[in-house]
């Protein structure tokens, strides 16, 4: 009874370790085709544009007093 239950543990544990190497290789080849396909069909970046707003000074004291005041 004891050496079925030992057989079925070691059995199981090879299952396991089995699909791990086998999902292993798989995501190193698709990582391959991936970097491949990136190279060949290379993705198209957007240039980001950034707007500067200008802000008075009397907004600013504003902004400052009141994060003092937050703080306190």
């Amino acid at each position: 009874m004891l050496n079925e239950g030992i057989r079925l543990m070691l059995m199981g544990m090879g299952t396991v370790f089995s699909f791990l190497v086998v999902l292993l290789f798989s995501v190193s080849i698709m990582g391959c085709i991936v970097k491949k396909l990136n190279e060949i069909f290379p993705e198209q970046i957007a240039a980001v544009q950034k707007t500067v707003t200008k802000v008075s000074s009397d907004i600013e004291v504003a902004i400052a007093v009141a994060a003092a005041k937050m703080k306190r």
